[in-house]
């Protein structure tokens, strides 16, 4: 194929996806395949100069101005940035800053996780909102300050608004947390709405509405990262300038940093990528941009992206691929789970080979079939799922699928129940996979934490009938164990002692391991917490249970038909019988209540989840975020510099290791 038919192919092929995503809001491919063909198109541009075209996407920042809103237009342009696809292109763009300045020693940066959200800026004036805009094509932007205004985390004025700048342009990147989007669509399939693809196609859907007031109902939250025009105001440094930011009450990312040279550059890419499923907001990349702004400006722009900053985009955590089957999951709650699988595919590292599907419900919204081409997205350490389907890409002859009429376990008949969307083995104790999960629950770290009882060995105790359930644990013996396959003498007894070990145990534990729907750790902690006693359980109504605070109705009548079950009142006196004893909860659980604790850095001799657990046990609440509702910010070794700032901004106090301990000895 020729190089003119090439480009004009990847010109059009380009603003065919960015229509879908920008206008349409939906999706046709991953970012990083995205990013693929614009390297190709670059590349092929940069060796045919005369082949450019003016409307190549190249050749412009960002989308068009959509129609509904006015035009408005930045005081400095919204350049985009240029991509780094790997460590190698970010040693290039180290040594090619200090060519430009014609300097030897180490450059210094400051980085920052690059945000997958919705760009934007927000003028404030003598200190008050004026109005906010869209990137749009980086010379003009879309004028959306009604849902800008919408937005909790951005104030209508700012704090010390009179000694703020005259004109302060600030921009940062509009996103949704990862739990409140999983909670917003939770809400839509319940109300039987449309699901968002993910939280940037939700946010950038969202600030585009012409009703402030569906705006308002959606989770969207900001941080600020770059300016435009400042006025009244000398700064000059970006590190200055993000840690001026919080002070006016604009929130900025926490993990921003600053350090020289390209060492620094390659550690804060490995470490953001080491830290990226752990953190509640999507990312693609980090963003490294020269901190001296008077080097930002002899480094200059280029007509579309600054010379001084560039982003290190990550693997990507989307791609697409081809759905081979699908095929009932069972869970341990009974609930069939319709599960992909696919031809493998790697995303963020990792290969991909199934994904979940949700329900039936999910299926025929989607209209997913096997033979599909899918897009599947991966976010930290939950399961894969298929975003959507390539419609165009469909073979011929393809079917709808349902799922079957009985368990894929026991073959029993499932059934919805009450108004779910999934359906449900009802032969719990009578079916082999529900059995095990719930066996393997049970034994798990955050439950009875049996160590040696793994999944293989445990379906084998089970297929061998030597165990139905789990009280069943606490009667094995060694000729039990040393049966099974690649069971040493050893290797029991460690097992045994461990079951041994497990059976003096906290009562939330046992409550969280016995696996009663719609009830986690939290609320197995409350629920312990309010009935220290295992017996008086048994004997509450529903409206004792709702009575519970942080208990809801759908929560209280879970714990409700759970202990109403004869089954399972023996298998818990079976536990009983076996030695199971709780440990006694001291009388002073609430010296510390009503006080909400957050901890940054870390405190010598404890581990976070040990201080939690203390604090906790006494009464007190352990967030991860400051407000002015918090009592205390405990302060250990390396602390977090943004905690510290807020919390002298919300006049919150600050205390050590030392009054920590003495707050839990001594109150």
């Amino acid at each position: 194929m020729e190089s003119k038919e090439r480009i004009l192919l990847l010109i059009q092929e380009i603003e065919n996806h960015n229509f879908n995503y920008y206008i349409k809001n939906n999706p046709s491919i991953s970012d990083y395949e995205y990013d693929l063909l614009i390297r190709d198109l670059e590349l092929l541009e940069s060796k045919n100069p005369n082949l450019i075209h003016p409307n190549s996407p190249t050749q412009r920042v960002g989308g068009q101005t959509q129609n509904g809103f006015e035009s408005i237009a930045h005081s400095l342009p919204m350049l985009s940035l240029s991509n780094a696809m790997s460590e190698d292109e970010i040693i290039q763009f180290d040594k090619q800053i200090k060519r430009t300045l014609n300097q030897k020693n180490e450059v210094e940066y400051v980085a920052e996780p690059k945000l997958d959200g919705v760009a934007v800026e927000v003028v404030y004036k003598d200190g008050q909102f004026a109005f906010g805009s869209t990137r749009g094509d980086g010379v003009n932007g879309e004028n959306i300050s009604l849902n800008l205004k919408t937005i909790k985390s951005i104030p209508l004025k700012l704090r010390n608004h009179l000694d703020a700048p005259n004109l302060l342009e600030v921009r940062g990147e509009v996103f949704i947390r990862k739990d409140d989007f999983k909670k917003l669509n939770k809400s839509q399939s319940e109300n039987k709405k449309s699901i968002f693809a993910n939280p940037r196609n939700c946010a950038s859907g969202s600030l585009r509405q012409l009703d402030s007031k569906i705006t308002s109902t959606r989770p969207l939250v900001i941080n600020f990262y770059g300016c435009g025009m400042i006025d009244g105001k000398k700064i000059d440094t970006q590190f200055e300038f993000i840690n001026y930011l919080p002070t006016l009450g604009l929130p900025a990312n926490p993990l921003i940093k600053k350090g020289k040279g390209v060492d620094f550059l390659l550690s804060y890419y490995n470490e953001i990528d080491q830290k990226r499923d752990s953190l509640n907001y999507d990312i693609d990349g980090v963003v490294f941009k020269v901190n001296s702004f008077n080097l930002q400006k002899k480094l200059g722009n280029r007509s579309k992206s600054p010379r001084w900053a560039i982003a290190g985009k990550l693997k990507a955590e989307q791609g697409t691929t081809i759905i081979i089957d699908i095929v009932p999951s069972l869970g341990r709650t009974g609930a069939i789970t319709p599960v992909a699988k696919l031809k493998p595919v790697n995303i963020g590292g990792v290969k991909i080979s199934n994904a979940t599907l949700h329900n039936q419900d999910e299926i025929d919204r989607k209209d997913i079939r096997v033979g599909d081409t899918v897009l599947v997205q991966r976010a930290g350490d939950v399961i894969p799922e298929v975003v959507k389907i390539i419609v165009d890409k469909r073979p011929k002859k393809t079917k709808p699928y349902k799922l079957p009429n009985n368990c894929p376990s026991c073959k029993s008949e499932v059934k919805y129940i009450h108004d779910e969307a999934v359906l449900r083995c009802q032969r719990s104790y009578n079916c082999p996979d529900q059995q095990k999960a719930i066996i393997n629950h049970f034994v798990s770290k955050n439950c009875l934490d049996i160590d040696g009882l793994g999944e293989k060995l445990v379906e084998q105790l089970i297929n061998k009938n030597i165990i139905s359930n789990f009280s069943d644990i606490f009667h094995l013996s060694f000729n039990d164990l040393i049966l099974m396959d690649r069971m040493a003498q050893k290797s029991v007894n460690n097992i045994l002692e461990s079951i041994k070990k497990s059976k003096n145990t906290d009562l939330w534990r046992f409550v969280h391991g016995l696996g009663i729907k719609n009830i986690g750790q939290n609320a197995s902690k409350i629920l312990a917490k309010n009935f220290p006693q295992i017996e008086t359980i048994h004997n509450l109504s529903i409206d004792d249970f709702i009575k519970i605070d942080e208990f809801g109705e759908i929560m209280a009548k879970s714990v409700f038909e759970f202990f109403n079950n004869q089954k399972n009142i023996n298998i818990i006196n079976r536990c009983l019988q076996g030695g199971l004893k709780f440990k006694k909860v001291s009388n002073i659980g609430n010296k510390l209540a009503g006080y909400i604790f957050v901890i940054t850095g870390t405190i010598d001799g404890l581990s976070r989840s040990e201080i939690k657990s203390k604090l906790e046990r006494d009464g007190a609440k352990v967030s991860s975020s400051i407000s002015s509702k918090t009592t205390y910010l405990v302060s250990g070794n390396k602390p977090g510099s943004k905690k510290i700032v807020k919390a002298n901004q919300l006049g919150v106090e600050i205390i050590d290791e030392k009054k920590l301990f003495d707050l839990i000895s001594v109150i």
